[in-house]
């Protein structure tokens, strides 16, 4: 069996041929996301702890996580799901995964290092991978780099140097950063809240118009009723004295 091991402080992997059954017994009946002490692989790996993070057995097909059997299963598939990709806007498909418990059956494992031990790895933990992209957004960038807010986050971006042309100068390429704070950023957010204020402003002065409208009507149309009345009971007056 091989053992795809990979170390997220260093940003190294390393492909493991082990050879000897014994030695993978560690691993079996352990599902994925458990940790495991991997002392008996060889004095070099002394103190260090791994976590299983997946897999493929031998025909190719992944583990997947939640399915609670050693065997090879064929689940209804959908977007969001892990070990399926769909192709059209709510397609659904029925695959074949393989479970999350370990056993002989797999090829490949894979293995994350959550604790490193007392010797170093060669190819694993003695040499450092250099990001070949770095965070985004802003304050991303700050954590990363432990900023204040009076630094400058756009001298320390992380930039990729672009393939050297004869004749050229060396380019680099940087991520535009999100949600930087310019004046250009406050001057739209000054202007955003004016708008707001402002259509507030008018809703409020329509508002009053109409409502000042509305009393207007409402006092003529009380006037017209007490005229109208008038003019009946005078002409009740005339008629009756005839």
């Amino acid at each position: 069996m091989k053992l795809n091991v990979s170390f997220p402080a260093t940003g190294c992997q390393k492909l493991i041929e082990i050879e000897d059954e014994k030695k993978m017994r560690i691993f079996y009946e352990r599902r994925m996301g458990q940790e495991v002490e991997v002392d008996s692989l060889g004095d070099e790996w002394k103190g260090y702890v791994v976590r299983i993070s997946g897999g493929n057995d031998k025909q190719g097909f992944p583990m997947k996580q939640g399915v609670l059997t050693n065997n090879r299963v064929r689940l209804l598939l959908s977007k969001g799901h892990s070990c399926y990709r769909a192709r059209r806007d709510g397609e659904r498909r029925r695959k074949s995964v393989r479970g999350c418990i370990v056993d002989n059956n797999l090829s490949v494992l894979a293995l994350v290092i959550v604790k490193k031990g007392e010797g170093e790895i060669p190819g694993l933990t003695d040499t450092n991978v250099p990001r070949r992209l770095g965070p985004k957004r802003a304050s991303k960038i700050r954590k990363l780099f432990n900023l204040s807010k009076e630094d400058d986050v756009r001298q320390f971006v992380v930039k990729r140097p672009l393939p050297l042309k004869e004749g050229k100068k060396q380019k680099f390429a940087c991520p535009k950063i999100q949600r930087l704070v310019t004046p250009a950023v406050l001057q739209h957010k000054r202007r955003r809240l004016a708008l707001k204020k402002k259509r507030r402003e008018t809703a409020r002065s329509s508002r009053e118009e109409y409502e000042k409208m509305l009393a207007l009507r409402y006092k003529e149309l009380q006037e017209r009723k007490a005229d109208s009345k008038r003019r009946k009971s005078s002409r009740r007056q005339s008629t009756s004295s005839v």
